[in-house]
């Protein structure tokens, strides 16, 4: 794999990992948590481990890239806001639609054999 495809393939799985991982030490402390949260940030911090990893890169990418597709459309509905509450939540929709175009590149570059 070249070092820039290695590069993108570890910032991309830092995102899950920090993110889940910020959560569920938040939850150790205390913080209010509820149970889908929990498990979510459990997810989230395990596809960035196999991510890093490179476990099963291409499929691990795409289902990722599905998961903050749903995270986007139900998270951060940018189009029932008005104001300064449309623009944050646009904000919040198309960085996550960067980084789902970022994991498609993965799952393309990620250098498994084709067939």
């Amino acid at each position: 794999m070249k070092p820039e495809v290695r590069i993108a393939q570890w910032l991309l799985a830092a995102v899950f990992v920090v993110a889940g991982g910020f959560r569920l030490w938040q939850a150790l402390h205390g913080v209010p948590t509820g149970n889908n949260t929990l498990l979510l940030s459990t997810a989230e911090v395990l596809l960035g481990v196999l991510i890093a990893a490179g476990w099963q890169l291409r499929a691990v990418t795409l289902l990722a890239a599905a998961a903050l597709l749903a995270d986007a459309a139900l998270s951060h509905p940018f189009w029932k806001f008005s104001g300064a509450a449309q623009a944050a939540q646009l904000l919040q929709f198309m960085k996550n639609m960067g980084l789902v175009g970022g994991l498609v590149l993965l799952s393309g570059a990620g250098g498994a054999k084709r067939r």
